[in-house]
């Protein structure tokens, strides 16, 4: 379990690094993420080492939720005055991935249609 937590570790690291050298507008974590997605899929063996741990992981999911939680409670007058800006730009962005995911369905879904019509 100490490997896998390492390894995860590792893989946060390295996506951190890569954000800090690149300056790119991504979190360090998701970076990670995408390296430790790349890397099962070049070596597959991986996964069994890195499943209990990552199971685990999920089944407590909630506890890294209390620090937001805190968070949210530390600035609750903030937030309340700052709800307008706040739900509009929830209501703005669930809109535009939702309007980005339905424009991407569309299109693939003209794009499969398209290759079937000329087999």
């Amino acid at each position: 379990m100490i490997a896998a937590l390492a390894t995860l570790l590792v893989f946060q690291l390295l996506g951190e690094a890569l954000v800090f050298v690149s300056g790119a507008p991504v979190p360090g974590p998701v970076v990670g993420l995408a390296l430790l997605l790349f890397t099962l899929v070049l070596r597959p063996t991986l996964v069994t080492g890195l499943k209990p741990t990552a199971q685990t992981l999920l089944q407590h999911l909630s506890l890294l939720f209390v620090p937001a939680g805190v968070g949210v409670m530390l600035h609750l007058q903030r937030l309340g005055d700052e709800a307008l800006a706040i739900g509009v730009a929830l209501v703005v962005s669930t809109w535009v991935g939702l309007a980005s995911a339905a424009l991407t369905m569309a299109w693939l879904i003209k794009r499969v249609q398209a290759s079937k019509d000329k087999a």
